[in-house]
């Protein structure tokens, strides 16, 4: 079973992750082989982001999102993959985009999610 989500996670008019709760609600109840799951994590078109009203950092909520993605699938046992968008405010606007960077995790989760870039960009040996 593979499920795969297309962000936004939250709300347009606010940052509370509500959907994303959702969501791994559902992976835990179906738990797929496989989640992918396609970005914004943190939109840049939500109104609290443009408005600059969040209680941290750009980085630090796009971290607490991805932890939390983490965190709510890991019991699962499902593989995770997560694809970086162009709307993420927290990444580089650059096309392609480089994989997410998974700063503040620990290394035995980022060992797990494979590095995809948008649009895929083989590695070169």
């Amino acid at each position: 079973l593979v499920l795969v989500a297309c962000g936004p996670f939250t709300p347009s008019d606010g940052v509370a992750f509500d959907p994303l709760s959702d969501l791994l609600g559902v992976v835990a109840r179906d738990q797929p082989d496989v989640c992918v799951l396609f970005g914004p994590f943190l939109d840049a078109k939500n109104e609290q982001v443009e408005s600059c009203q969040l209680l941290g950092s750009f980085s630090d909520v796009f971290q607490l999102c991805l932890r939390t993605i983490i965190e709510g699938t890991r019991s699962s046992g499902c593989h995770l993959v997560l694809v970086p968008s162009l709307r993420d405010v927290a990444l580089d606007f650059v096309y392609p985009q480089p994989p997410i960077p998974f700063l503040d995790l620990p290394k035995e989760d980022r060992e797990v999610i494979p590095e995809l870039w948008d649009p895929p960009f083989p590695k070169i040996p």
